[in-house]
């Protein structure tokens, strides 16, 4: 006899890049449960403001009250503030939040992707009651054990000998994220169908997507 369990992880992976002067953050649109698969166009992107993006995946039902919440602060701060609020403050903010409901977590991948106050790209990662930490680059999902050593090879450089030069164009990294995604859904049956990607500048967001393997 199974035990009850109050959550169901509908798969979903999110990966986030952040450059000198840009941030990039992706996630598949397959969303599922089991064998089952309930949409192949869901994105798991949600637009913060103007320079900033969550990535969530995980319990969907919880995806959507906690990003619901978030983009409601959001608009709180605004009308109270007459301005945008930061991605460093946006960091802080989703860190309290989960951490307000540690005794009954939200079973959600946070990914958080966006500039800083002087233009520089971040990425900001969470375990589920709050911790985070920024980074260059960070997956998450259910294919982020299978991401995340990727990205430290091709962006990283861990593990590769006479390198110099550890940077990386905006191009490049839109490359990787794709190219690891292809590695991913190769693997992972919870990610897959296509990308939904979030490239910010400067001059605001742009969307992208690329189409990935249906079966």
């Amino acid at each position: 006899m199974s035990s009850f369990s109050p959550y169901v992880d509908n798969g979903g992976s999110v990966v986030a890049v952040a450059g000198d002067d840009f941030a990039i953050i992706a996630s598949d649109s397959s969303l599922s449960s089991g064998f089952q698969i309930y949409s192949r166009n869901q994105s798991k992107l949600f637009k913060l403001s103007d320079k900033t993006v969550l990535g969530s995946s995980g319990c969907w039902c919880d995806v959507l009250s906690l990003s619901t919440l978030v983009q409601t602060r959001m608009k709180m701060y605004l009308y109270e503030h007459n301005k945008e609020m930061s991605t460093s403050a946006v960091a802080q903010m989703l860190s309290i939040m989960l951490y307000y409901k540690r005794f009954f977590p939200y079973f959600v991948s946070n990914i958080l992707a966006g500039l800083d106050m002087n233009g520089k790209g971040v990425v900001c990662s969470y375990d589920p009651i709050g911790h985070y930490e920024f980074s260059n680059y960070r997956a998450g999902g259910s294919a982020g054990a299978l991401l995340q050593p990727l990205l430290d090879n091709q962006l990283g450089m861990k593990n590769q000998e006479n390198v110099e030069d550890k940077t990386y164009s905006l191009e490049k990294a839109l490359a990787i994220v794709k190219d690891v995604f292809i590695s991913a859904a190769e693997r992972d049956i919870f990610t897959g169908d296509s990308i939904c990607i979030a490239i910010i500048t400067k001059d605001g967001i742009k969307e992208d997507s690329f189409e990935l393997r249906k079966d």
